[in-house]
């Protein structure tokens, strides 16, 4: 097992860019975030980056990339010992790496090799399921969709902080901070729900994909939940992304919550595999 150590994002993704592409669901998370470092280095804050491919025999078997300070990012794993030795070559360059993200069973095999290594005690932070869809179904929700606006940045932001204390844990997350990256991307949509004109759930959808783009965050406040509003935005934020000429979108759901996994479901999403964020 040979671990190449690519310069930069462009670099990787020359080398490893199709191979990813060929599973572009499973994958979304890193063709997404590593084209966007591509395009604008130091978007995700002032980290150093590594970028490393996995090769057997002379074929790409595993990747992994680190462009922001949360940690890793593994690809799905083609052959055993690819992920021990991938830890073992970011452990080198990485040493206080904050911990990875990836497929289920080669996540597992990394943070088993970085606690050897590190001494540290990894920790799952979060399981999660991937979904994919090429169509929608837009349910009959009261209310409308609508862009951001400048004026909603302070409700959006209190939206995103509560998201992040749900989900994404909020000593990892500045919500400030990540609306003003989001909205500053191009690539960006971010709609609201309105029923009766007042906002009562938000969707996002960005980071695109060779032929997708990735969907989320969703977010509806408790008191307005269980009222279809988080399926409409997302729906409808699908629906403008695919016919926008994206012939895929991605998500990510909590796989403990059995809600949300429902209700995307319930709008067109297929589930396509599993990730799992680890902490170190």
């Amino acid at each position: 097992m040979k671990v190449e150590r690519l310069a930069d994002a462009e670099a990787f993704l020359a080398r490893a860019g199709g191979w990813l592409a060929e599973r572009e669901a499973l994958h979304n998370l890193t063709l997404g975030v590593v084209h966007r470092y591509a395009a604008s280095p130091g978007v995700y804050g002032d980290v150093v980056p590594y970028f490393g491919v996995a090769v057997e025999g002379g074929r790409i078997v595993a990747c992994v990339s680190r462009t922001a300070a949360v940690g890793a990012i593994l690809s799905e794993v083609d052959a055993d010992g690819a992920a021990e030795a991938l830890a073992g070559d970011v452990h080198d360059a990485l040493p206080g790496l904050a911990g990875v993200v990836g497929p289920s069973a080669g996540t597992k095999r990394f943070a088993a090799t970085w606690a050897e290594l590190s001494g540290a005690a990894p920790r799952v932070a979060l399981e999660q399921l991937i979904y994919e869809a090429e169509s929608v179904v837009v349910p009959d929700v009261p209310g409308r969709a609508r862009a951001y606006r400048r004026d909603d940045r302070e409700l959006v932001v209190d939206w995103l902080a509560a998201f992040a204390g749900e989900v994404l844990l909020p000593e990892r997350v500045d919500p400030e901070e990540f609306l003003d990256r989001r909205l500053a991307d191009p690539d960006t949509t971010v709609l609201l729900w309105e029923d009766g004109d007042e906002p009562v759930s938000l969707a996002m959808s960005g980071s695109p994909t060779p032929k997708g783009i990735r969907v989320g965050p969703v977010y509806t406040p408790p008191p307005r939940r269980r009222r279809g509003y988080a399926a409409a935005v997302t729906a409808e934020v699908t629906r403008r992304a695919l016919e926008g000429g994206r012939r895929y979108c991605f998500l990510y759901t909590d796989a403990a919550n059995p809600t949300s996994n429902s209700v995307y479901r319930g709008i067109g999403y297929r589930l396509v595999g599993d990730a799992t964020q680890w902490r170190f």
